[in-house]
């Protein structure tokens, strides 16, 4: 059972909806009690759509005249992936494709009576995926804190990797507010992968060989001596963009200069990570961790180079597909041996327990065949969860509470069969300078030219005119299940096709790795 209790008087928050609005669950599930106006009235039972203009779309929502708001939550749910609990309020911290992925795997989740998300984005909102809360500042823990308290939240999620960092989890536990992702210290898995390749070398987990500097000289000493191809790190977070496959010493070295010298990365590049290229194919591998046990995620495989061919710079990843045919089981059950099993224990015996998303970037190396550990995501990557959100058929929001009550062991999680394909539609110009503000139309019509096709909105807006325009660098993630890939990949292209965007382009060729049979179409 939980319970929550507030007072909000004449409470008025703004959220972002459209005319496309499609109205969602109600904000609050049934056998719940409710005081409004005179203390001395009491309402009992399940809220109508008229009930203190909680339900369907408003441009703000509004408790008028209200002195106070309780709620009990008296009703728990039974699911078949091995946990059962009461319903709960969800808030989904972040704005990008991967927030609006989880939106929708928990909006329909059985236990999860509403779904929050903080800032969003246009496209969350007009989806009726999520109501979207545009000026809460998920920087500051307070301010989310209180959020969370008025509004009767049981389970926090938080998507990007900057509040992990920063402490937000931290803050959200000490208040007692079950929160999905790890401490900051925790998330130095990620926000430093000096941190992370010491954690590889203590506890024996298989990564590439590399050595870590500070001083220009030195690193390009050492670069010399391994010769190229070689990879060039930033330690920090760099929004994607920190790693850089230099096929010759010149790039090594200007990579180097860039980052210790220049500063183009600010903080987050003054120290750099020189490793060993790996030759192989790269795989994207996830867990669900509750701090002492480890789940695997179905197997997901994304497309990080901006152009067909895997050609150009390295992007946030420019699709994905699921499941990965390169992670068979045998590998799977190698990668959760040797990689996330060990560093789930590693992590608690340094004192920072690790609960969320462990995200292997993985190079099945070619000379070898045995999966290295190339980097730790602490979050479920992007374009990588829409795949696995359209495919996951388990109570997310019942799996995630367990993550974080330490309840994962005897959990299974139930998939779709089949496969699921994201291509994501980017700005032109991205991943370097892009132009915002253009518009994007027939977005409806693409959602219904297929079976199983939905849009997930990373970058969008809406301009005064109600329509959609592109706010960032990587956009629109098309996303469709088939019953195998190839259907799932025609799909998604046909969907694609059908959006209206002169401003943006997209990878033709995602997939090919798993379908070298096919002619992939690189016109246009």
């Amino acid at each position: 059972m939980a319970c929550a209790s507030y007072n909000i008087g004449g409470a008025s928050m703004k959220f972002l909806y459209s005319h496309h609005h499609r109205s969602s669950k109600p904000f609050m599930a049934n056998h719940r009690r409710f005081i409004f106006g005179n203390p001395s009235v009491l309402y009992v039972g399940s809220l109508s759509s008229n009930s203190a203009n909680l339900l369907a779309p408003r441009d703000s929502l509004r408790l008028n005249g209200s002195r106070s708001f309780s709620t009990t939550v008296f009703n728990s749910v039974s699911t078949d992936n091995g946990v059962s609990g009461e319903r709960v309020v969800v808030l989904v911290i972040g704005g990008g494709g991967r927030e609006h992925a989880l939106c929708y795997a928990l909006q329909r989740s059985p236990s999860c009576d509403a779904v929050f998300c903080a800032p969003g984005n246009a496209g969350i909102s007009s989806s009726g995926n999520a109501t979207c809360i545009s000026d809460l500042d998920i920087f500051d823990s307070s301010a989310v804190i209180s959020f969370c308290c008025k509004w009767g939240v049981g389970l926090v999620v938080i998507g990007p990797e900057a509040p992990l960092v920063s402490g937000l989890a931290n803050d959200l536990v000490k208040a007692g507010i079950p929160t999905f992702g790890p401490s900051s210290e925790a998330a130095a898995l990620e926000g430093s992968k000096n941190f992370m390749k010491n954690l590889c070398d203590k506890y024996g987990i298989p990564t590439a060989k590399y050595q870590t500097f500070t001083d220009s000289s030195a690193a390009k000493k050492y670069i010399k001596e391994q010769g190229a191809p070689i990879v060039i790190k930033a330690d920090g977070l760099a929004a994607g963009k920190g790693v850089i496959v230099a096929t010759t010493l010149e790039q090594a070295y200007e990579a180097v200069d860039s980052m210790l010298v220049k500063g183009v990365f600010g903080s987050a590049g003054c120290r750099v990570i020189v490793e060993e290229f790996l030759e192989g194919e790269e795989a994207s591998f996830f867990a669900l961790v509750d701090g002492e046990n480890a789940i695997p995620l179905e197997s997901a495989q994304d497309h990080k180079r901006v152009g067909d061919g895997d050609t150009g710079p390295n992007t946030g990843g420019m699709g994905a597909y699921s499941p990965a045919p390169i992670l068979t089981e045998e590998l799977q059950s190698l990668v959760m041996k040797s990689i996330i099993l060990p560093t789930v224990k590693g992590m608690s015996e340094e004192g920072c327990k690790f609960v969320g998303v462990l995200y292997a970037g993985l190079m099945i190396e070619k000379k070898s065949g045995i999966p290295k550990l190339i980097e730790y995501n602490v979050r479920f990557g992007d374009p990588e969860c829409q795949v696995l959100m359209v495919r996951l058929e388990s109570d997310l929001a019942q799996v995630l509470l367990a993550a974080c009550r330490g309840e994962l062991s005897g959990v299974s999680l139930n998939w779709s069969p089949g496969s699921a394909m994201v291509v994501v539609m980017a700005s032109k110009g991205y991943p370097g300078n892009y132009e915002k503000g253009s518009v994007i139309r027939n977005l409806e019509e693409a959602e219904h030219v297929a079976p199983s096709v939905k849009i997930f909105h990373a970058g969008t807006a809406l301009d005064s005119d109600g329509n959609f325009i592109a706010t960032g660098g990587r956009v629109l993630g098309v996303t469709a299940k088939g019953k195998d890939l190839e259907e799932a990949r025609e799909r998604a292209y046909q969907a694609v096709e059908e959006i209206n965007w002169p401003g943006g382009f997209y990878r033709r060729d995602i997939g090919w790795r798993a379908l070298p049979q096919k002619q992939f179409s690189t016109k246009g």
